[in-house]
């Protein structure tokens, strides 16, 4: 099993109090959830979200190897509030594809691997990879690459997509992008790194849902109690970002007013002025941990 991005500095983050409430709401297969469980005592408890099946049934038994202080929720962190009514003194979210996921060739993640067109997470799910790529139109299409995955050429990945279709297999979508970039691309990077990332982002919403739930996270928090945030890519660290900077500052409408009313007053202090990024050996341990950042939010 692979271990999880960023560990040592989510836990050490997180100053986990061993009668606290905590929730995972990336569960996975419990990389993050099963340090902080072991740190819980008598009234410790641990809530836990993952829409995977194979994740929770893993899990499960992971967990319950260490303690019974812990449930799982089969949901997605958009509903947050309809599954916790309790405070909690942290939260975490690690926003990467679970390497288990990205290794289960069949779940379509991997450009290196062929299968089937999928990239759910939850596998109940309505909208595929395969929606995407074979119904979604041109202008649609390059407009998902161009802002979810910052592919410089998304025009023309999409125009031959559509040319090309059906298409049903992730190594026949890969060799379509190769074939849609100049040679000099192909070997500064993987050509469908981008293009597979944006289409997952679609078919799960990952960025609708994230800055609501974190906003909904945050109201859960108890004063000095914590959410940690692993991204890994720049758009949902740009909404982290976002969230955290609104949440630490005063409200404008306060600026020009002799004191700062209660309700005006800053919600947070970030923790992280700049993100926490892997250590020079987590990078050569694992090179899936290469992007990721790690953004911290304490609440007043």
């Amino acid at each position: 099993m692979h271990k999880s991005v960023l560990l040592g500095e989510v836990i050490d983050s997180l100053n986990i109090k061993k009668n606290g409430k905590y929730l995972d709401c990336t569960l996975g297969y419990a990389g993050h959830s099963s340090e902080i469980l072991k740190r819980l005592e008598n009234e410790g408890f641990l809530f836990a979200f993952d829409q995977d099946e194979d994740a929770i049934e893993y899990s499960q038994k992971r967990l319950s190897a260490i303690s019974n202080n812990f449930k799982i929720f089969k949901t997605n962190f958009k509903d947050i509030e309809k599954y916790i009514n309790e405070k909690l003194d942290g939260i975490i979210y690690d926003l990467g594809v679970s390497s288990p996921q990205l290794d289960n060739k069949d779940r379509g993640f991997s450009f290196h691997e062929d299968a089937p067109l999928d990239m759910r997470m939850d596998k109940s799910a309505l909208l595929s990879a395969k929606q995407v790529v074979n119904e979604y139109e041109e202008k649609k299409l390059a407009k998902i690459f161009y802002e979810y995955g910052e592919e410089k050429y998304s025009k023309n990945i999409a125009k031959n997509i559509v040319e090309n279709r059906p298409v049903e297999t992730t190594l026949e979508l890969v060799e379509i992008i190769k074939n849609s970039v100049p040679e000099k691309y192909k070997r500064e990077t993987h050509p469908a790194r981008k293009v597979f990332q944006a289409i997952r982002i679609e078919v799960n919403n990952e960025l609708g849902i994230l800055e609501s739930s974190i906003k909904k996270a945050f109201e859960l928090l108890k004063p000095g109690g914590r959410i940690c945030v692993i991204t890994f890519h720049s758009l949902e660290d740009r909404i982290i970002k976002k969230v955290f900077n609104e949440l630490s500052k005063d409200s404008d409408l306060a600026k020009n007013l002799p004191y700062v009313p209660e309700e005006m007053k800053r919600k947070g202090i970030s923790i992280t002025k700049k993100p926490i990024v892997p250590s020079e050996k987590e990078l050569k341990e694992n090179n899936r941990s290469r992007s990721a950042k790690l953004r911290v939010i304490e609440k007043v």
